[in-house]
């Protein structure tokens, strides 16, 4: 705003105008504006050719606005006056001290401010400095100069305290508001910051829950090895090429039958690697339709097909800084082929039903009991992705060819299951340690596992007892399994006479689940496998 000469005129507005300026500044909000027009309503008014409002602070002075006649009003928002800048800090400390209008008709000549820096270097003739005040305390200053002698007489004088008794509660209310306003929008940006952190959380919390499912579904799948259980040279070879490649960030690809305990394996990879305080995340390839395995790999938004009610983390992400351990690669849909080879290359994805763009910090371990050479033969499985799988391939035998480790196995799964199935075994006798060794074992470590505990529920003393059969099998690596119908005939037996002693009681104290050292639901389970009913 500028305020020019020809609004001056030689004498003060009339009162009524006076009165409508001062209504004016009283309906302005906008601090700023305020500033401009209350300035340039002053210097018509009081007749001045300059002026400027200030504010006591720190003991001195800042400027809120200043201007002339012939200038633009500006508005610098509370620059620290220098001293001998724009006003005579003598006027100034005297009305902030006094409250009181400080009148100069010749400042040359007035001995009070013949010190004054500014008076003496600007050399102003005539200067108005009045408090404005509002409930009984300065809200600020009004200081005016003209160049003339004389040049603020009463009327001027009063017409300054006209529009001051109006700018006064207009500075106040604007200065209130702008300090409402600056905390609005110091509230709308914490607002939005909390939004962001909210939303973060949210993903974090997201991640972990889906973190917690899935290490409660692997505690459930009783995984408690902590490393590989064997010392024999193939065992060895094994576990020195483990700690060859657990330092690092290669891919693995393990090789080997059905119940080697492939995963055992991977579990020692990861557990020695730099990435073990961050989860090993295991799929099972085989285990789901090709349906849902894009989604469980990759996670999907909500809505992204039938039954999709929520967003959904897949366990590349739930893996990320971690392992994720595919199992039976082999059986990977061909569709889905090469999405996993761009995870291996650029470690990028997208949930299903989503265009963004997902990045993971992920190392890949891969299993699998499959010829892949005859199945990239075949057409089911792209070489290019068995290559990149093929980093550092591990062999794991099968137990017919580490039969020095059976047992130490052995030994290893009485002490597994005794306890839970409420035994105490001390003796293996070295018949039936000798059966062990020569059986040739199709079924492998899982085998031995699953024979040694049901050995366990028919052996009624300290010394594991088990069917004869098995030690009459012949001595080769691929000879037939045990006669499982005779080992099924002597556990039905068993558990029958055990519901028979209980009156078959399934639950409660003296039940025959907890004389058996069974869970209520495995017994269930193993009657109706074995064809028990109650007549």
């Amino acid at each position: 705003m500028s305020v020019s000469r020809q609004d001056l005129g030689d004498i003060p507005l009339d009162p009524v105008t006076l009165e409508r300026a001062g209504a004016a500044l009283s309906a302005e909000l906008d601090l700023h504006a305020l500033l401009r027009q209350m300035l340039g309503v002053l210097l018509v008014s009081a007749g001045a050719e300059r002026g400027c409002l200030l504010r006591a602070c720190d003991g001195g002075f800042v400027v809120d606005a200043c201007g002339g006649i012939t200038d633009e009003i500006q508005v610098p928002g509370g620059v620290v006056l220098e001293e001998g800048g724009l006003a005579a800090p003598t006027i100034l400390r005297a009305v902030n001290r006094t409250g009181e209008t400080f009148v100069v008709d010749d400042a040359e000549r007035d001995a009070r401010l013949t010190d004054d820096p500014y008076v003496v270097r600007m050399r102003p003739r005539s200067i108005l400095c009045a408090p404005v005040l509002h409930r009984g305390r300065h809200v600020a200053l009004v200081y005016l100069e003209h160049d003339r002698l004389r040049a603020f007489a009463e009327a001027q004088r009063r017409a300054v305290d006209v529009i001051l008794s109006h700018a006064a509660i207009a500075l106040d209310n604007a200065w209130l508001h702008a300090g409402l306003r600056k905390v609005a929008e110091e509230r709308a940006h914490a607002v939005d910051e909390l939004r962001h952190t909210l939303a973060e959380l949210a993903a974090l919390k997201e991640r972990l829950e889906a973190e917690n499912v899935y290490l409660q579904e692997e505690l459930k799948t009783q995984y408690e090895f902590v490393d590989v259980v064997g010392r024999s040279a193939a065992m060895s070879r094994v576990l020195r090429q483990v700690e060859q490649v657990a330092g690092t960030d290669a891919t693995v690809l393990l090789l080997g039958e059905t119940g080697t305990g492939k995963e055992l394996v991977a579990r020692s990879v990861h557990s020695r690697s730099q990435r073990k305080d961050r989860p090993l995340v295991k799929v099972n390839c085989a285990a789901l339709p090709a349906t849902l395995i894009e989604s469980e790999l990759f996670g999907h938004e909500k809505g992204a097909f039938t039954g999709a009610l929520a967003r959904r983390v897949g366990r590349f992400e739930l893996a990320d800084g971690g392992t994720i351990f595919l199992d039976e690669i082999g059986d990977l849909p061909l569709e889905l082929q090469a999405k996993l080879l761009r995870v291996l290359q650029e470690g990028e994805f997208e949930r299903v039903g989503s265009h963004a763009t997902q990045k993971v910090d992920v190392r890949v371990i891969a299993a699998t009991n499959r010829d892949l050479r005859k199945a990239i033969a075949d057409g089911s499985f792209r070489p290019d992705l068995y290559y990149r799988l093929r980093v550092f391939p591990i062999e794991v035998p099968p137990l017919r060819e580490r039969r020095d480790d059976i047992p130490l196995l052995t030994w290893y799964f009485v002490s597994k299951h005794q306890g839970r199935l409420g035994k105490t075994i001390d003796k293996i006798p070295k018949s039936l340690m000798d059966a062990l060794v020569t059986y040739g074992w199709p079924g492998n470590v899982r085998e031995l596992e699953n024979l040694i505990e049901r050995a366990l529920i028919l052996s009624p003393g300290t010394t594991l007892q088990m069917d004869e059969h098995l030690g009459e099998q012949d001595a080769v690596p691929h000879a037939a399994a045990p006669d499982s119908r005779r080992l099924d005939a002597a556990e039905r037996a068993h558990i029958l006479g055990v519901l028979e002693d209980c009156r078959w009681k399934l639950k409660g104290k003296g039940n025959a689940a907890e004389r058996l050292g069974l869970k209520p639901s495995t017994l269930r389970f193993r009657m109706k496998k074995l064809g028990i009913e109650r007549g």
